[in-house]
Order: C-alpha cells, then sequence, then structure tokens
C-alpha cells in the first residue's frame, strides 16, 4: 500500500497572496479541510487547515493579514511512493490532520485521515459482504495455521487477518473476517480443537 494509491490527486491549491477570507470560502466550496499553499509553478510554500484561518478570522478583520502570514511554511509531507503506513504514522504522532503529498517540491495530492481510513476500512474487507470471528490463544506459533487450516477445512474464504492486543500478556487474539458464511460449523470444528472463540459477526 503506498500513497499515490489512496491520495486526493484533484488538489485544490491556493496563492499565498490570498486572504484568510478567500481561503476558507474556498474550502467551503471544494469541502476541504486543508489547502497546500503554492507558487505559480505548483511548488509548495506553505499548508494552512481550516483551524488555522479561522483561529485568525477576527485578527485579519482588523489588520491586513495574507496567507504567506499565517501559513505553515514547513509542513510535514509525504511521497507518492511512501508506505501509507509510514503516512498514518506522521499523522497519528504529530496530530495532524493530512499530508500534502510532494513529488520533488510540487504538489501532486493531498493525504489525510479520512483517505487513510477509508484505505485500511477497504483492505480489512470491512465494507464487503463478510462474517468475522476473533479467536484467543496461548502462542503466535502454531495456533494462526491450524486455524486457518480449520476455517478452509469449512470453506471458509478469509479476507484479512488482524493481531488484536490483548489485556492478557499470555494470550494472543486474532480477528479473522471471512467472506460471507455460515460461522456455526467453523465455530464448531476451532472450539473442539481447543481454539477459543471470543466473538462472531456472522
Amino acid at each position: 500500500m503506498i500513497v499515490r494509491n489512496w491520495m486526493t490527486s484533484n488538489v485544490v491549491t491556493v496563492k499565498k497572496g490570498a486572504s484568510i477570507q478567500e481561503a476558507l470560502a474556498i474550502m467551503k466550496q471544494t469541502s476541504v479541510r486543508h489547502l497546500p499553499v503554492v507558487e505559480a509553478d505548483g511548488n509548495l510554500i506553505g499548508w494552512v487547515t481550516d483551524a488555522d484561518l479561522r483561529g485568525v478570522l477576527i485578527a485579519s478583520m482588523l489588520e491586513e493579514l495574507t496567507l504567506e502570514d499565517v501559513m505553515i511554511r514547513k509542513p510535514f509531507t509525504a511521497t507518492p511512493d511512501m508506505p501509507l503506513e509510514e503516512a498514518a504514522h506522521i499523522i497519528l504522532e504529530k496530530r495532524i490532520g493530512g499530508l500534502p503529498v510532494l513529488e520533488d517540491r510540487r504538489v501532486v495530492g493531498v493525504i489525510t485521515v479520512v483517505d487513510i481510513l477509508s484505505a485500511f476500512i477497504n483492505i480489512m474487507g470491512m465494507l464487503s459482504q463478510s462474517s468475522r470471528v476473533d479467536v484467543r490463544v496461548d502462542s503466535v506459533e502454531g495456533p494462526l495455521h491450524e486455524i486457518i487450516r480449520l476455517i478452509q477445512g469449512r470453506d471458509g474464504e478469509v479476507i484479512s487477518i488482524c493481531h488484536v492486543p490483548s489485556a492478557e500478556e499470555q494470550k494472543f487474539t486474532y480477528s479473522i473476517r471471512l467472506k460471507k458464511c455460515d460461522l456455526k460449523p467453523v465455530i464448531d470444528d476451532l472450539e473442539k480443537n481447543g481454539i477459543e472463540v471470543v466473538h462472531t459477526i456472522a
């Protein structure tokens, strides 16, 4: 998974000389919350968010302020070929809503929290017709292979597997999403083989 496949490539930008009111109007018209500030050649020189602009809106009415006065001059950025996980880590660690995506200095996209959430939801198969079974085991070695074998023995088709942190240090929990199926025979086989089933969604 790379940023290129999930970023918004039809980027709305703004020039540095724009007023605060003009930038907010652009955001409202285009339903975006982040604006790359660019030069005439499309090179990035700054980044503003709706929160930044609303915070200085009253001040901009009392004195002449432009985006150049309030923009973030060295924003965190991504590249099109950056792993999506890396972009997600930056956004989470820095507690920001999105990143401009650059090739050299030119803006080619924007990746936001919503884009990343959409990517992971799709990859995990959450929007497809699916079933889910959560199991708890004592070791990461061996049991997962056996769990998959048992599921496939009941013609279950695995879409995704997620390791879920457990409150019990000696336990390991896996959330396994399957193509929509009858879970009862799967659950019966798992439990007969000593696999603890903790939660299901049929």
